[in-house]
């Protein structure tokens, strides 16, 4: 049984009609180098502890917020993501510090849009542990192959096509900002 929890949480993250998350991730990760690969999988971790707390209240029906504000909150959480990523000083310390504070925070809110999807995978009365277990696991599974790629797309193009960093970071940001902008609309006046 865990194990299909874990396939449900690794597909689910890698699911590109649910590509929000992986925008977030990307965009999270878009201020570092492959050099602070440590960083960026403590940064992805924060963000499953955030996520992982909302997905177990909700659950357990400790927390419940309607969906309509946390499908309008996800896309907030990765502007405001890319906003930071744009405003930042190049101070490492800051980065971090703030960072995952940050990632544990919106890991909060994309944690109930992932408890909605978990709920409809559960049987009536089945034990939470094992699936919410399985479902974090593969979801931080997912989480580090979005890393690696992302910190590998990065090296390519930083490392050896000569981008700077600093350009590379504000393609991907303005780009994070465009796309959620986009869904906020679609979302509201569509």
């Amino acid at each position: 049984m865990l194990s299909l929890y874990l396939e449900l949480g690794y597909e689910h993250l890698l699911d590109l009609n649910g590509y929000d998350h992986i925008l977030y991730l990307v965009t999270l990760c878009a201020i570092y180098s492959i050099k602070d690969w440590k960083k960026v999988l403590y940064l992805a971790t924060a963000f499953t502890i955030g996520h992982s707390i909302t997905l177990a209240l909700n659950a357990y029906q400790l927390v419940s917020i309607p969906s309509t504000w946390i499908e309008t909150l996800i896309p907030v959480t990765i502007i405001l993501t890319a906003l930071y990523n744009l405003l930042i000083e190049d101070d490492s310390q800051s980065k971090s510090s703030i960072g995952y504070f940050l990632a544990t925070g919106f890991g909060l809110i994309h944690g109930m849009g992932i408890s909605n999807f978990l709920k409809t995978m559960m049987s009536e009365g089945e034990s939470l542990i094992i699936p919410l277990l399985g479902f974090n696991i593969g979801v931080e599974l997912a989480q580090i192959v979005v890393v690696i790629i992302s910190l590998i797309v990065s090296y390519i193009l930083i490392d050896k096509l000569r981008i700077p960093q600093k350009r590379w970071m504000q393609i991907v940001s303005i780009f994070s900002i465009i796309v959620c902008i986009y869904l906020l609309y679609n979302m509201h006046y569509s």
